[in-house]
């Protein structure tokens, strides 16, 4: 869609171009024959946009806000010297003009060009997949971000099954660092469209953004973007534990308060004070349908870690998945220089996806360090625990960014695979782990390498 307004755009400059060079030579034809081609351009751009197959309409605002700027510019340009302006326009400005013009608008179109058309992938279930959300307000907590004393606050986005009735096991979604909830869109369609209600969190200033009860964008921290890039780099292993225990603290607080809100809702058939919604009917009627007693935790990276953690803290966990993240909440202390993980196995059926590279790397650190890769440790001694590793995969590609955006996905990890055939086979092992751990449905049917 961006290829076809770009054409179109350029093919229209062009052509106010030869005019202006074999036929409508005036100042005065150039002026008002520049202000119809501004009007056709956002014509066109607005019925582009307005189609309803155009996807992720935010990719043009900037190329509109752009075009209509210069259409404004060009009408009042004509309507004040269309009268005034005499002789012939030269053609090296209408040369410059034209080159101008393309080299403006096609910056505007930056975000069409770096993010795609999608809209997420088929899915395999009998239910249409709806959508609502809610913040919920922990006033037990003080949000250690903000300098105003305000209570943490937590975006929860539900991905439902749209039925009337139903009892639908309930999945959590943590994000990892500087993501967002809909990171793994795909994946909560695919869930929901097979009978599960998905609760996907946004964890403030871990989030690349979210909303506030406000209103007011919340971007993510800084010095936490910071650490999260360098924690690779520091050698000090009491430092990594601190920082990294740190944000453990932080996400798992989010995500059991989460967990505690849903299941009061469940209880008692209300909402809280704690909720903040302007669809609290809608809320209100997934809570309903869902079964909070057959409970997953999903998450990628760092949602990954915090999730693992969480199903070891409750008792109300019945299986989890990891897309890739290392589960740091397992480590107790730093001994000797080592790591030292918690010895009890691990109480909840474990699935681990991993990247290959990242997987041959773990048995190179055992054999130098003398003891095992954490995720080792933990699917080795979890009551059930599997993993999963993907060939030639890149850490973005456990989720949906290289669908939405290559070009991110290859500066934050995307490796050689055809992103949407490798999100359909993680889509389609989460739905097979948690049937069969929440629903007792079916058989595992799951290779240990893809």
């Amino acid at each position: 869609m961006e290829f076809m307004f770009m054409g179109l755009f350029i093919l229209a400059e062009i052509v106010l171009t030869v005019l202006t060079f074999i036929r409508f030579k005036e100042k005065s034809d150039w002026l008002k024959n520049r202000m119809l081609v501004r009007i056709i351009e956002t014509v066109l751009l607005t019925a582009i946009v307005l189609m309803p197959f155009t996807y992720m309409k935010w990719r043009f605002l900037a190329a509109m806000a752009v075009l209509i700027i210069r259409l404004l510019i060009a009408g009042i340009v004509w309507l004040a010297k269309r009268k005034k302006v005499t002789g012939i326009k030269r053609k090296p400005g209408t040369v410059i003009s034209c080159f101008i013009s393309v080299v403006i608008v096609s910056i505007s179109m930056t975000p069409a060009f770096i993010f795609t058309n999608y809209h997420g992938l088929e899915t395999t279930g009998k239910y249409t997949v709806s959508q609502t959300s809610a913040i919920l307000v922990d006033k037990d907590r003080i949000d250690s971000f903000e300098n105003d004393g305000s209570f943490r606050e937590v975006p929860v986005h539900f991905y439902y099954p749209q039925t009337e009735g139903g009892n639908f096991p309930l999945v959590v979604f943590s994000h990892g660092a500087f993501g967002y909830h809909e990171s793994n869109y795909s994946t909560y369609a695919e869930l929901a469209s097979n009978g599960y209600v998905v609760a996907a969190l946004d964890h403030p200033h871990h989030a690349i953004f979210t909303k506030d009860t406000d209103g007011k964008t919340v971007i993510v921290d800084s010095k936490f973007m910071n650490d999260a890039m360098g924690i690779n780099s520091i050698e000090d292993e009491e430092m990594i534990f601190s920082v990294t225990q740190s944000w453990m603290k932080l996400r798992t607080d989010d995500e059991n308060f989460v967990l505690d809100t849903i299941k009061d809702a469940k209880d008692t058939a209300k909402l809280s004070d704690a909720w903040y919604t302007d669809n609290a009917n809608t809320v209100l009627s997934v809570i309903s349908k869902t079964d909070a007693e057959k409970i997953g935790l999903l998450g990628h990276s760092l949602g990954g870690a915090s999730s693992t953690a969480v199903g070891r803290q409750r008792s109300d966990i019945d299986a989890v998945v990891v897309l890739d993240g290392t589960m740091l909440g397992e480590r107790t202390e730093i001994k000797d220089g080592k790591h030292v993980y918690i010895s009890e196995a691990y109480p909840v059926p474990v699935l681990d996806f991993t990247k290959e590279s990242d997987y041959n790397e773990r048995e190179q650190y055992k054999d130098e360090n003398g003891y095992a890769y954490v995720n080792e440790y933990v699917i080795k001694n979890a009551v059930d625990g599997k993993t999963v590793v993907f060939k030639n995969a890149g850490h973005m590609d456990f989720t949906d960014l290289p669908l939405i955006s290559p070009s991110i996905a290859s500066m934050l990890g995307h490796g050689d695979v055809n992103s949407e055939e490798m999100m359909n086979t993680v889509n389609a092992i989460v739905l097979n782990w948690f049937d069969y751990y929440l629903k007792n449905e079916g058989t595992l049917d799951i290779q240990a390498r893809y």
